[in-house]
């Protein structure tokens, strides 16, 4: 009798053990790399849950501003997509005898210009978060492009770890000897993290690093536009950054820098990134409204030549486009990316 209930015990132990196993292997926390990611982020939003609107809003048309009265189309860009549009949609116009007015922003003023109902086209550089889920409206993929962590071309450093990554900007980093003990100013070298906190209310972007700004680093220098960052890091040293890869080239004139790879990896290694297990990326989207309209069918035929145009430029801007992850089973519902492919949760 007593074989048995020590029997009985260890296999209750057992079992509880292969539970807590399967746990840890299906938590958000623990991932394929190996990686603990307790202070990453969420990466994209549930596209069943809608921003709450006021009465009578949904019913309201899309209106352009007074001043754009007479135009077919009104497209708001962002910081990222403007350098490769901003030339593109009126040469589209042009040949299609089209009226289109292209306005530059961020992912915050798009969503107050479509919150309003003043724009045909937002564009954004992070996947939607609740807020932005507007009724009847629809988000268009263009794909992802992997985040670049960035220092100075002097500084000797070449591969970090996505932990080293997170402790620097935590803070429990604080001189490159720690990361790099050939570092050539040795201890008296402090880092200086540099970041660009935008978009907090929404998943993804620099979120899959740390989670929210009180995670960074009391010591952490803020920009809010990409060149500030180009520029912070390309005359310091000693500074550290992020931006994707376009960016670092789009704006050189502000400063050289030199991207990391991370974990061994190349953030310009399209195939890695489109396995999932690069850790940090940014998702593009266009939208549309859904209400049919003339107006709204010349949105759409101007968001599918868009897509189009990234799906044949996609390696010289370090885009994965969304044929590419269709392939790689990220998870899009409609037009949308939604989800990072399951083998890697």
């Amino acid at each position: 009798m007593k074989f048995y209930m020590h029997l009985l015990f260890v296999s209750e132990k057992a079992i509880r053990g292969l539970l807590l196993c399967l746990f840890l292997v299906s938590s958000p926390l623990y991932s394929a790399d190996g990686h603990d990611h307790h202070l990453r982020g969420p990466t994209f939003s549930d596209p069943a849950i809608h921003a709450p609107v006021p009465e009578g809003w949904e019913s309201k048309p899309v209106a352009h501003d007074k001043k754009e009265k007479n135009v077919d189309l009104v497209v708001a860009l962002g910081q990222q997509s403007h350098p490769i549009f901003h030339k593109l949609i009126p040469e589209y116009a042009n040949k299609n005898g089209l009226k289109i007015v292209v306005k530059h922003g961020t992912c915050g003023i798009t969503a107050g210009r479509l919150l309003r109902k003043t724009v045909d086209i937002g564009a954004y550089c992070c996947p939607p978060g609740k807020n932005d889920r507007l009724p009847d409206l629809e988000f268009h993929s263009l794909g992802i492009s992997a985040i670049a962590l960035i220092i100075h071309p002097d500084n000797p450093l070449n591969d970090i770890t996505t932990q080293q990554a997170r402790d620097i900007f935590q803070g429990k980093i604080a001189r490159w000897s720690e990361v790099n003990p050939d570092h050539p100013s040795n201890m008296k070298a402090l880092i200086k993290p540099v970041g660009r906190l935008h978009c907090k209310i929404r998943p993804g972007h620099w979120r899959l690093m740390l989670k929210n700004d009180d995670e960074f680093s009391p010591r952490l220098f803020e920009v809010g536009v990409i060149p500030d960052m180009i520029s912070q890091v390309g005359r310091n040293p000693s500074a550290i950054g992020w931006e994707v890869p376009l960016m670092t080239t789009h704006h050189q004139e502000k400063g050289l820098v030199k991207m990391l790879k991370i974990d061994g990896h190349d953030p310009t290694d399209l195939e890695y990134l489109k396995s999932g297990k690069y850790p940090l990326y940014r998702s593009y989207s266009l939208t549309t409204w859904k209400k049919d309209s003339k107006v709204n069918k010349q949105a759409i035929k101007l968001v599918r030549y868009l897509q189009a145009h990234i799906e044949k430029i996609h390696v010289g801007i370090a885009y994965v486009p969304p044929s590419e992850l269709k392939k790689a089973g990220w998870k899009f519902l409609g037009d949308e990316l939604i989800s990072e492919p399951t083998k890697n949760k």
